[in-house]
């Protein structure tokens, strides 16, 4: 009887696991490039790119940008390199206002952190998390209009850019 529920428990288990997976490879996203974070002449940790399709643009795709640090960094310091990198790239204030809850999430980081940015376009999620903890999440039309930070036409760095985004 254990031998018959157990197969029953398998077979239920890898027909759920059938059902999910076309919406599993659709959330799948490809490494599509990677580059040092630096500030002024210090790498202070490495940025990474994912999308679902490398070859098109990013704006308009599930994408997420992993950040992973080697220095310690206080919160004050994403904070204001995010708004100043939004008005940089965004020139209208409301819209710049619209990324403030996600902007004030913010924590700082020690080596070895990791703060991961996700958006989900079907939904409009910016989502971040830090060392894989929700830190919370914007739902706005606009969401993804804060890769601009560094994707934009005025990004953190023009050629971690060009290494993202080959």
């Amino acid at each position: 009887m254990g031998t018959a529920f157990q197969k029953v428990g398998i077979s239920t288990a890898l027909l759920i696991a059938c059902g999910f997976s076309p919406w599993v490879r659709a959330q799948s996203l490809n490494a599509c490039g990677q580059g040092p974070l630096m500030v002024g002449q210090k790498q202070v940790g490495v940025a990474s790119y994912f999308a679902q399709n490398c070859n098109q643009p990013w704006q308009g795709q599930n994408m997420q940008m992993d950040f992973t640090y080697t220095q310690n960094i206080p919160e004050w310091a994403f904070k204001r390199a995010a708004r100043h990198l939004l008005q940089r790239n965004i020139k209208d204030q409301k819209i710049q206002a619209v990324f403030n809850p996600i902007t004030d999430l913010y924590r700082p980081v020690r080596s070895g952190d990791l703060y991961s940015l996700k958006y989900n376009h079907a939904t409009q999620t910016l989502s971040l998390s830090l060392n894989q903890q929700n830190l919370g999440q914007l739902q706005h039309p606009l969401a993804q209009q804060y890769f601009n930070i560094w994707l934009g036409p005025q990004p953190f760095s023009a050629k971690l850019k060009q290494q993202l985004i080959k």
